[in-house]
Formats: structure tokens, sequence, C-alpha cells
């Protein structure tokens, strides 16, 4: 209930038309306002590499990558525990959270490292937390009377029987107890997760605001950013993929990004003003695709495409891709695409990077991977819409060249401990061209 109304107080501009257009026209004041001079202009030494020792090739890669970008050596950190994509929450706390903190309190890096890289090889998400006995056991009650519930409710006909009614509210009721005995919105992804690592007692279940993001201003949460860190990933199919988009990100800096902007909105453009009510997000996050091409358009870097039909760009339809960012095709990723060389992109939907090596997965941010895309974002679990990145802001901080990518990802995206991931070189900056 507490995150509930976090959420709405500090995104409360997503529901109203007013606020929301002050933001999109003023993007750049907030940030001088609420961002301390630490939170911007990432450099190398303030990035900590993590690799897993029963990964050598993830290894190799933090090195490689520290070695490109002239990053200090003892800033790598290595750790050893699962290959798999998924850990526990324990082993998650024994064996990446607590070596951290210590590497950092040792090397007294905490005031230096603002973000964190985690490489190929670590986990990908964090498993629920596990149930005790007491928990299994309240749980299987819980179980128990929600069956007996319904079938008592598929008995009444008449849905305005006060009967009807008092047991659709225990069902309710009943709903939000499983969720909250059975532990399933404590999971998370790794890298959402380990942006907290040195904050201590924080609430595992459901979202934390992300303090980092441009559309909150509560001084409390500003204060948070000393203690949230920045979290990027090099991580993909294979670890040639990974070396590809280190790469890729360091010859689309040298001569600047370049190619086709393409962005797929679901619906036709809403014209004047806009009512933030009901299924708000969805339209939100539609009218913030179009603004984003407003954006790229403005600055006159590169072609724009808008498709505004329910059906996505189909194959072939998007040669020479430097940008995207549309939606919604959940898990079936469509070859539309042949991606430029350093191209940015993320698609909106469910899950999309619940996998990144399982073969035969069709999921968005895997796919668009293999085929070539240097950077993308997608959610490890259903992350419902509004925790995904605002493109209107992620492509104006991108576009304006000084923030870098995991800037970018932090400045838009509006929470933490929760489902997203971003893949790419944390300190990429493609419209940073040297002069």
């Amino acid at each position: 209930m507490v995150k509930l109304l976090l959420f709405h107080k500090g995104i409360s501009w997503f529901r109203e038309n007013q606020k929301l257009v002050t933001l999109v026209l003023g993007v750049f004041f907030l940030v001088l306002l609420f961002c301390s001079p630490s939170a911007l202009a990432l450099k190398p030494d303030e990035v900590l590499v993590l690799a897993n020792k029963n990964v050598p090739s993830g290894v190799a890669l933090a090195k490689y990558y520290m070695k490109k970008r002239h990053i200090p050596s003892n800033h790598l950190l290595k750790l050893r525990i699962t290959d798999k994509e998924q850990c526990t929450r324990d082993a998650y706390e024994t064996k990446i959270a607590a070596p951290l903190r210590r590497y950092l309190k040792v090397k007294a890096l905490e005031q230096k490292i603002r973000c964190l890289l985690v490489m190929y090889g670590l986990p990908l998400k964090i498993a629920s937390s596990q149930m005790n006995r007491n928990e299994r056991r309240k749980y299987k009650r819980l179980k128990q009377r929600e069956k007996e519930l319904r079938v008592r409710l598929n008995r009444l006909k008449n849905k305005q029987n006060k009967d009807y009614e008092k047991i659709e509210a225990e069902l309710a009721d009943l709903k939000k107890r499983l969720k909250a005995v059975s532990k399933n919105n404590q999971r998370a992804s790794l890298d959402s997760e380990i942006a907290l690592v040195l904050q201590k007692n924080y609430p595992l279940s459901g979202w934390l605001p992300n303090p980092f993001f441009a559309g909150y201003h509560q001084r409390w949460l500003m204060e948070k950013r000393d203690t949230t860190l920045l979290v990027s990933r090099l991580d993909g199919p294979t670890p040639e993929i990974v070396r590809r988009i280190i790469d890729d990100s360091l010859a689309a800096e040298r001569s600047g990004l370049k190619g086709k902007a393409y962005f797929d909105a679901r619906w036709p453009r809403i014209q004047g003003k806009i009512s933030f009510r009901g299924k708000s997000g969805y339209r939100f996050y539609d009218t913030s695709i179009y603004r984003a091409a407003d954006i790229v358009k403005k600055t006159g870097r590169m072609p724009v495409i808008v498709n505004n039909k329910p059906e996505v760009f189909q194959p072939g339809q998007c040669p020479d891709t430097a940008l995207y960012c549309g939606w919604y095709r959940l898990g079936q990723y469509v070859g539309a695409f042949t991606w430029a060389r350093g191209s940015v992109g993320y698609h909106i939907a469910s899950a999309e990077c619940s996998t990144l090596k399982r073969a035969g997965s069709q999921v968005w941010c895997k796919r668009m991977l293999e085929e070539g895309i240097a950077a993308t974002l997608g959610p490890v679990n259903e992350p419902y819409v509004q925790a995904f990145p605002v493109p209107d802001l992620f492509f104006r901080f991108l576009l304006d060249g000084y923030w870098t990518l995991a800037e970018c990802y932090a400045l838009s995206k509006p929470f933490c401990s929760w489902q997203m991931v971003l893949i790419g070189d944390p300190l990429y900056r493609p419209f940073n061209v040297p002069k």
C-alpha cells in the first residue's frame, strides 16, 4: 500500500496532462534543478565491472572492455555464483551483494563508484524468496479457502445477491494475501536490485521509485541518489555478440550513429488534450512514442519513419535502423530491421528480456542482439507498462550527446528493485561525436 501511494505521488504527472506538458517542455530545467553534479557525466573511473569466476569468457570480456574504455584495473570484481540465468534471493545476497559491499568498503570506492557493469556469465534475474514452513501452511489454507469460495460463487446465479458481493470482496482480499505470502512480487532483475546494494532494509515486495527519474522531484527521494547506483549489462546469447556490442559502440562514437529512426505506435495520434484516466498508461506511452519521433525529427540527424497502424512493422520494412521504439508483439520478434552499427532501441512488451540465451526463444531483447543491435532494454518478468523508460525522455537525453547510455536509462526509468534490464555499454554516447 505504501509503494502504491509513493507511485501515485511520484508519477502523478503520468495522469495529468498539464504536468506532462510541463515535463516534456521543461525536462532539462528539471534535470538542472534536481540533479546534483555527481549525477551527470559518468566517467570510466566511476564504473565498477562485475564478472563471474565460473565463466572465463565473461572475465575475458570484462578485461577487454576495461582496456578499451580505460577503466582502472582495480575496478574489476570477480564473483563466484551460478552461471544460470536465474539465482535465488539467498545466492544473490551472499554471493553478489555481500562481496560487493565489502569490496567497495575495503577499496574505499563507495564515493567514487557510480555505475556497476554486469558482465556476461552473471545471472539475469532473482527468483522470489522461498516461503518458510509457517508461510507454506498459511498459503495452503488461503488456497483452500479460495477454492471453497469459488465453488459457492459458481452456485450463485444472481450477481445482485448480497452473498455474491460478499464472496467477491473476500476473493479480492484473498488474492492480495496470497500474493503477499507467496512472495511472487519479490522477484526482480538482478540489475535493478543491485542498483540498491548500498541501501539497507528496503522492502522487497514490488517496485521502489528510482531517485534518478526526471519525473520525480521530491527532495527526500533526491537524497537517495547518493546510495543508488547506475547499472548496465554487457550480455547476450554468445561472448562473440558481447564483443561485437563493445566494438560497435566504440565505432559509432567515433563517427556518430547514422541510419534511420523507426517509431511504431499502436493507435493514431491523439490531438488536443489527453485524458490520463483509467488505462492511461497505454495511451501515455503511445503518445510518448510519437513525441520521441518528434524529438528525433527536430534534430535533423536522420530520417524518421512512424507507423501508426495496429500491426507492428513487418519483415523488411525497416532497413538501416539506427533508433527504434515500438510495441506490442509479445515474445515474437519480427525481423523488420537491419540494424545499423551502434543502433539503440527497445520494444515495449512483457518479459522481453526473460532470457538472453535460451535456444529458440523469440523474445525481443535476445533476437535484437542476435540481429545486430548495440543497446536495448527490457523486463525479465511482467513489469506493467509504466515501468518502461519513457520513450520521449530516453531519446531526448540520448540525442543530446552529453549523457551516457546508463544515465539516459536512469533518467527515464521510473522504478528500481523491479524487472527492467539495460543491455549495452554504460559509457556509450552515440551522438557525442569528437570535433
